[in-house]
């Protein structure tokens, strides 16, 4: 585990908090705070299949970077500082009503509805409360770690702070504007909280059991959301045997993208953290999981946008159309391809099966446009799943080459 000069009760500036050690896991308060995240990736996918564009997918994924930022936010905080303690209960509580407040925006995070107050502007406000409460929180559970501290602080003013500002800049100008604007302040964040961390910086992990977990369970509520979005195309419509067949289809490739993370590749994440101290650790903390994990989660969503637009017209011969193949398969590619860079990052051999796959799955879009919706989701589901047996199939082989010494 890193080294900190943290005393090791954590006094910190309101009060004493425990540090974590490596035996800490996933508090219940942290799955509670997660509840309102299940909402907002419903909102995000609302809000993609209400604008049914490109761009509308784009000013989405932009809001899902916001939200996935917040949350990555908090499970730094959480790994730092069990969550199951009164001053970071109180603050994660003031922050989920916040984010709570960023998701009930959604729909209107670009085009502000008439009456009551900005939608922009409450989600820009939200958003930056969010990320001022996770400051002084952290400060808190860093305690006597100056080290810790004085990360915390110089990240959020060369990172959180121009975004903020920017994101309240972008939702008072409008239009247009706004998209780029909010574009370039997620792009600024990200990009200046890497520069800001470079070789680990001052940052702690202290359990990679926690770490790992609390991935994978951000993973099953983007899961979550390809089974609501299975009910949602087809909730109010009289069950027949098309939608029997399609809800079938869609089920199936929501466990086929489980298996491919969790019967694959998840476990070997833990256990790449665990071989791993100090520096090291942060940084495949950091890059695998903070970064890499939206891909996979951002193609979890793309999917279930997909698999949504087939059951909506489940039952219809109509060709499939583009914006409905386009997200179906792109997403799935983009899960693939994300989930076989991080099996080669925790120390896996790439799946050239995965990016294959990816790359075919891709190609596919003009093809799955004209089949009908039933033939589309067939058709992926029949794609994902025999790249995972030939992936098994290789990876048998693999384990029972001898190895040369």
């Amino acid at each position: 585990m890193q080294e900190s000069t943290a005393d090791p009760g954590g006094r910190g500036i309101l009060g004493r908090v425990r540090v974590a050690d490596a035996s800490a896991r996933v508090t219940t308060f942290e799955l509670f705070f997660d509840l309102v995240y299940v909402f907002a990736f419903t909102q995000i996918s609302m809000l993609m299949a209400d604008t049914h564009t490109a761009f509308g997918v784009l000013q989405a994924l932009i809001v899902l970077g916001l939200l996935w930022w917040t949350w990555c936010a908090y499970s730094w905080l959480a790994n730092q500082a069990p969550a199951d303690q009164g001053v970071l209960q109180v603050g994660m509580g003031v922050a989920m009503i916040a984010i709570f407040l960023v998701a009930l925006v959604i729909p209107e995070a670009y085009e502000d509805l008439p009456g009551g107050w900005s939608g922009p502007l409450v989600l820009a406000l939200a958003y930056t409360l969010v990320r001022l409460v996770h400051t002084g929180l952290y400060l808190v559970a860093a305690g006597d770690d100056r080290a810790l501290r004085v990360q915390v602080l110089r990240t959020q003013a060369v990172a959180m702070v121009p975004a903020a500002v920017a994101l309240i800049v972008g939702a008072i100008m409008g239009g247009a504007a706004q998209t780029w604007i909010w574009l370039a302040a997620f792009a600024w964040d990200v990009v200046f909280t890497y520069a800001s961390s470079r070789g680990g910086g001052g940052w702690r992990l202290h359990s990679p059991a926690h770490w790992a977990e609390r991935y994978g369970l951000v993973v099953i509520l983007a899961l979550g959301e390809s089974i609501v979005a299975i009910g949602v195309g087809v909730a109010r419509e009289p069950i027949d045997a098309a939608i029997a067949l399609g809800t079938v289809f869609a089920v199936v490739l929501s466990i086929l993208l489980w298996w491919a993370y969790f019967a694959r590749i998840a476990e070997a994440g833990e256990h790449a953290l665990q071989r791993r101290a100090d520096a090291s650790r942060v940084v495949l903390a950091r890059d695998a999981y903070t970064y890499l994990h939206f891909a996979i989660v951002a193609g979890v969503i793309l999917a279930a946008l997909g698999v949504e637009d087939a059951m909506a017209h489940v039952g219809e011969t109509e060709p499939f159309g583009g914006f409905g193949a386009a997200a179906l398969a792109s997403g799935l590619a983009l899960y693939l391809l994300a989930t076989a860079a991080f099996g080669r990052i925790v120390d896996l051999p790439w799946s050239r099966v995965r990016v294959g796959t990816a790359v075919a799955l891709a190609a596919s879009i003009p093809l799955l446009a004209v089949f009908a919706p039933m033939g589309a989701l067939a058709v992926a589901v029949v794609v994902v799943a025999a790249s995972l047996a030939l992936e098994g199939v290789v990876q048998a082989r693999r384990a029972a080459t001898p190895r040369v010494p």
